[in-house]
């Protein structure tokens, strides 16, 4: 089981309240409040926070490394509509929501955008749930105070800081411009609201890292993907489950950055990488004739070829040393799914 939302937890929201508002409007400091702070309706912001348990069939693409069973947290943006983060919900086919009462209720992938990565729940049945209202992250900054919120309740809310805006980029054909790093980390990250001081969502829980502050330096925190993100394709989102914009190419290489390299970790089955003849071990030394040493530079010369459709030419060296040069013909990730995924 993927556990990024760890347990459930009771009827706690109203026992709690006032807790959750010293929390939020605190955040563990003795800063002083602004007057605009002090309104801030604690018990609304944590009523707006739900639990999400997900089942994915064996088969699917995404169960060997993501699990067929998991778990987190999502946040009511708008009437029975829930916002978390994408690995949770793709290729789901039972999408469970868990209220703080313990009631549940069924629902359905709404959307799912792997550029961003938010993923989008639809509730089957009225929750009756105040939706959180939506901040900016674009002023937020290093120092600045902020509150990790998560389906453990009022109690298990944690005040943390920013500690860093930076490019993140994962192996998995990924990257993030300004993303939002925060510490203390917290254990329960994934679909974990990120709340400001004035009691708005500004981020949704992705990741837990080592380096939260420095690049490379031991400082443990948590990877949140600003709410800014989500603001122009939430329409789209909402009426054809992904953004309208042409499908980014992907090749189906997880890589990693090593000593001013790029080299390719896992390769997925049936990807292109996998029909290229591309290993794990490769060297990616060029897209399209340019260099590449780094993650980011990596993933935006693939897309910057063109659509997803299009042939990517890379120069490979491989572990006996020879250096060779394929085409890729790249695929849009959500084509390479099983044909009974959720999205």
């Amino acid at each position: 089981m993927l556990c990024v939302g760890a347990h459930r937890h009771g009827d706690s929201t109203m026992r709690m309240a006032k807790v959750l508002t010293i929390l939020l409007l605190g955040l563990a400091t003795t800063v002083p409040l602004a007057p605009a702070a002090r309104a801030i309706d604690g018990e609304r912001v944590f009523q707006a926070i739900v639990g999400l348990d997900m089942v994915v069939p064996a088969k699917a693409r995404t169960a060997r490394f993501l699990g067929t069973e998991r778990e987190g947290s999502g946040v009511v943006i708008g009437d029975d509509l829930i916002l978390t983060i994408g690995y949770l919900i793709v290729e789901s086919t039972a999408v469970e929501i868990i209220l703080h009462n313990g009631r549940k209720v069924p629902g359905t992938i709404a959307g799912y955008d792997h550029i961003s990565g938010f993923g989008l729940v639809r509730s089957l049945a009225p929750l009756n749930l105040p939706a959180m209202a939506l901040g900016e992250a674009k002023g937020l900054a290093a120092a600045d105070q902020v509150l990790v919120a998560t389906r453990l309740g009022p109690s298990q809310a944690l005040g943390a800081y920013v500690v860093s805006r930076r490019t993140f980029a994962g192996g998995w054909e990924y990257v993030l411009d300004r993303a939002i790093f925060t510490a203390p980390p917290h254990p329960a990250f994934g679909g974990a609201a990120l709340v400001n001081t004035e009691g708005k969502l500004v981020g949704i829980g992705s990741l837990i890292v080592t380096d939260a502050a420095t690049p490379g330096r031991p400082s443990p925190g948590n990877m949140f993907v600003p709410i800014d993100e989500l603001k122009p394709i939430l329409a789209d989102l909402q009426k054809t489950g992904k953004r309208a914009d042409p499908e980014r190419p992907w090749l189906g290489i997880t890589a990693e950055a090593y000593r001013g390299r790029v080299v390719a970790g896992r390769i997925a089955e049936d990807s292109p990488a996998a029909k290229a003849g591309i290993a794990e071990g490769d060297v990616l030394i060029a897209v399209a004739g340019k260099p590449v040493s780094e993650l980011a530079e990596f993933f935006r010369a693939v897309w910057a070829v063109g659509p997803a459709g299009v042939q990517v030419p890379l120069t490979v060296l491989d572990a006996n040393g020879k250096t060779r040069d394929v085409a890729l013909v790249s695929v849009g990730r959500n084509s390479w799914f099983r044909a009974d995924k959720g999205l």
